[in-house]
């Protein structure tokens, strides 16, 4: 759980370097149901290098994002991204978690992908080799392949598409309180139409990475939303990681 890139506090007020207690203390729980976003952007705005995130990602965002992940109920992602980037099934060390039983959480948070057209394979590592039942956010009128209610609950939640306003609801219901989004960019851009989301983590990587990638948000319009920074923190190599709640 600890790195070897310091991160230092540039506001509100400079301090440094930061251990893990203290990031913790800076990405902690809410008392009340929270919806918070996690990306990492270049410089110049490109959610990706070669399509995948990692060329972004650096060993202090690989820190935060793993104490993110600590700290949530519930990991909430889309389907694309479920399978452009790969992902394995949701897991913690042992020291994350023995932190999340300490303070009361299961020992693991819960992983909920967002389908509309259910297009997802059960045996992906995410769903089979899960320690915890994963949940899929998806529509009344979408078919289940086989196999897939084996591996997770699926949550109808809408008729032709996913309202996320009643699939957030019902994770609140089940528990689920401190929601962890990893996008793609498609579900940031239709959680912020739909004025839901709470809190964006953005980290700015050094790097320019030319046209051609797309932003961390996508699809349907809505209104300039704001976000008020709550902190900013830096690594030597010009590495952000920026911090915005509602106010």
């Amino acid at each position: 759980m600890t790195g070897n890139i310091p991160i230092g506090q540039l506001m509100p007020d400079p301090a440094g370097p930061l251990d893990e207690a203290d990031l913790i203390n800076r990405y902690g729980r809410t008392t009340h149901p929270h919806l918070r976003i996690n990306f990492v952007s270049s410089l110049d705005g490109a959610v990706t290098i070669d399509g995948y995130s990692a060329g972004l990602s650096s060993e202090p965002d690989k820190r935060v994002f793993g104490i993110l992940r600590m700290v949530c109920d519930a990991l909430l992602v889309g389907a694309g991204t479920l399978r452009i980037e790969g992902y394995r099934a949701l897991r913690l060390d042992p020291r994350r978690r023995a932190w999340r039983q300490a303070h009361g959480l299961p020992e693991y948070p819960t992983l909920v992908v967002v389908s509309g057209s259910l297009d997802l394979t059960p045996t992906l590592a995410a769903f089979a080799d899960a320690p915890v039942r994963p949940l899929v956010l998806t529509s009344a009128s979408a078919t289940a392949p086989p196999g897939l209610s084996d591996v997770a609950d699926l949550v109808r939640c809408g008729t032709d598409r996913v309202d996320l306003t009643t699939g957030l609801a019902e994770l609140h219901r089940r528990g689920l309180r401190q929601v962890l989004c990893e996008g793609g960019p498609l579900l940031f851009g239709t959680l912020t139409a739909a004025d839901l989301v709470d809190e964006v983590c953005l980290t700015v990587a050094p790097i320019l990475a030319g046209p051609g990638a797309g932003r961390i948000t996508a699809g349907p319009a809505g209104p300039p939303r704001g976000l008020s920074l709550r902190h900013a923190l830096a690594t030597p190599d010009g590495t952000l990681l920026l911090r915005y709640a509602r106010p």
